[in-house]
């Protein structure tokens, strides 16, 4: 019914700033094409600090980066000139392909005044065919995604398909990445018609054939059984899978079908040949120095 329950790990991405560090996992690389997954916060810093969580501009191929948050702002701007605030409840789809470099700022004013800030973030290896395409960047408004509910049962599809609901968000192989809050006692069910499954508990705990589950597990499921979920309080999940794609290498921001591809990724930006965001190129994160980590270990930093 379960094939692993991963518990997250924390991992520091600048002072101060430590997520929860879910994929990838040693024992499970990844769920569908859902290679990477990190959830930030919630966060109240104090005033003046929060500058410290800033992410400079820093290098990304061969996958999707998707932001989404529950709380605060942050100003993303990338290497196409795209400038984009992103908020709650909206879904930011980058596709860096044959290379993209993007930095993550907190610059909003309530956020610099010890706002709270809470977000997931994952990347979505893309197909082999899509691997070198040209980069991309999509902001989607929460009025744009399918939202359900019932007794009980709120959910927001964030992309792919899902429940009888399909996402107008672009995706390149076939996936589910849906947001659900459940309410204490509320029985709840897997989405049908996708090979590879798992719900990561955001708040609140489950009960799944007897053993309970709290926050910060990511829940992962056996092909072809439909376990009952059981919230044991008002729940936040974020449920995701689709078809796997294949191995992939990974090292530090670059994911790819081919490790020859990766070490090209580290010479071109040791080498400048990634272009910097034109709108915040004063600074940038350098390649991290090669401990001779095999390239599908897990990325030494990150939140994107």
């Amino acid at each position: 019914m379960l094939d692993l329950v991963i518990e997250a790990r924390q991992a520091e991405l600048s002072s101060g700033f430590a997520v929860k560090r879910i994929l990838p996992y040693r024992l499970r690389r990844m769920i569908g094409p859902f290679i990477f997954m990190d959830h930030g916060g919630p966060l109240n810093m104090p005033k003046g600090s929060i500058s410290n969580l800033d992410v400079l501009p820093h290098p990304h191929i061969g996958l999707s980066t998707v932001s989404y948050l529950f709380s605060g702002n942050v100003t993303h701007r990338d290497s196409l000139g795209v400038e984009q605030v992103i908020k709650p409840g909206e879904v930011n789809w980058m596709t860096a392909g044959k290379g993209i470099a993007h930095s993550e700022r907190f610059e909003d004013p309530a956020m610099l005044a010890g706002g709270e800030l809470e977000m997931i973030q994952t990347w979505v290896a893309l197909p082999e065919k899509d691997e070198e395409n040209d980069p991309s960047f999509s902001n989607y408004k929460p009025e744009q995604l399918p939202i359900f509910t019932d007794t009980g049962v709120w959910m927001r599809l964030i992309a792919g398909d899902a429940y009888g609901l399909k996402s107008n968000v672009k995706t390149h192989s076939p996936l589910f990445y849906v947001h659900v809050v459940l309410d204490q006692d509320v029985h709840f069910g897997l989405p049908s018609g996708h090979s590879e499954r798992g719900a990561y508990i955001v708040k609140g705990s489950v009960e799944v054939n007897g053993t309970t589950y709290t926050s910060g597990n990511l829940m992962v499921f056996t092909k072809g059984v439909d376990p009952l979920i059981i919230a044991k309080e008002k729940t936040t999940l974020m449920m995701l899978g689709g078809e796997h794609l294949g191995d992939r290498f990974i090292w530090w921001n670059f994911v790819s079908s081919r490790k020859d591809r990766i070490d090209q990724a580290k010479e071109d930006w040791k080498q400048g040949r990634i272009d910097l965001p034109p709108l915040d190129n004063e600074e940038y994160v350098p390649l991290p120095e090669d401990k001779s980590r095999p390239a599908g270990g897990p990325p030494p930093n990150a939140l994107s």
